[in-house]
């Protein structure tokens, strides 16, 4: 059972938590969904796919509230179309759903320098349509833990001072006392051990728990499942979530819609406001609880 402790973070009796929705421009109605749980301040972080058509102009959108969210990069290599040639891991000019991604990752048949040009264009389309760097990155389909491609991840986020990545380890205890999606929630966490020695080596800022983790099927209602993604506590705990208005555009490009509903309507609701009170938490930036980066590598 989660406890407050008083003075952790330095506000008696609260705790705080990242609240990350994943997924902003693949579809107006994720981004309207994403902009109003921002504006609530129930939600502390998005992460944005820059290879979407929809990006630029959900971008403006976004601008004015820029300072009310860590807004990240949601690095895309599946099922989209890449912003630039890759003839290697694209020759169609499609990106190769996820279970051929990891095939190739894992054979080490991902081209190193194809993979880190992609990793800059979309880096570099964050930029240019929202105004400033990405505040971290993460990765659809949690891509960015695959071999090949967390080394090109690492590298862009050194040359981003302050941007930290979302890493996707939790302890296999707190997973199995979850009790959801636990081979799911534990393949994405093994996945995750590479990043994180990348990370650590090179001084970058890192979020030290990750919840969310579930199969979309609605068979346990999601108000049920937050409680369990909000405990136990962390240092800096993150937990993502999909929320979203389903519309058109998302459902050709997406094949998780209703469920996006339901988050959005829960995240939105009176009875996510009472557990986050009950639990003594409230959505924080990453900042709130990391010092500078400069801080870590001793400069």
């Amino acid at each position: 059972m989660f406890v407050p402790v008083a003075g952790r973070f330095g506000e008696v009796g609260m705790q705080r938590v990242i609240l990350c929705a994943d997924d902003y421009g693949l579809a107006p109605g994720v981004g309207e969904s994403i902009r109003e749980l921002i504006g609530k301040g129930r939600l502390s972080a998005t992460s944005c796919m820059t290879v979407c058509p929809f990006w630029p102009e959900e971008a403006e959108r976004l601008k004015p509230l820029a300072d009310r969210a860590d807004i990240g990069l949601h690095l895309t290599l599946t099922d989209h179309s890449p912003l630039g040639a890759m003839p290697g891991l694209a020759p169609s000019g499609r990106l190769p759903p996820l279970k051929a991604l990891m095939g190739r990752a894992f054979a080490g048949q991902l081209d190193a320098r194809e993979v880190a040009g992609e990793v800059e264009r979309q880096v570099a389309a964050f930029t240019a349509a929202f105004g400033r760097p990405p505040d971290y990155i993460d990765g659809h389909q949690h891509v960015h833990q695959l071999p090949t491609v967390r080394e090109a991840v690492a590298t862009a986020l050194a040359r981003l001072p302050g941007a930290y990545v979302r890493l996707c380890g939790e302890p296999r205890r707190a997973i199995l006392r979850r009790g959801v999606s636990v081979p799911k929630a534990l393949l994405i966490s093994e996945l995750g051990g590479g990043l994180a020695a990348l990370a650590r080596a090179a001084g970058i800022p890192a979020n030290d728990g990750f919840r969310g983790v579930y199969d979309f099927s609605g068979s346990i209602p999601f108000g049920a499942l937050m409680p369990r993604f909000l405990d136990p506590p962390a240092a800096r705990p993150l937990v993502m979530v999909h929320p979203g208005i389903p519309d058109d555009a998302l459902r050709r490009a997406d094949p998780v819609v209703d469920q996006r509903l339901v988050e959005h309507e829960y995240l939105r609701g009176d009875a996510f406001g009472t557990l986050l009170t009950a639990r003594g938490l409230r959505p924080a930036r990453f900042r709130e609880f990391t010092a500078p980066r400069s801080a870590l590598r001793g400069t």
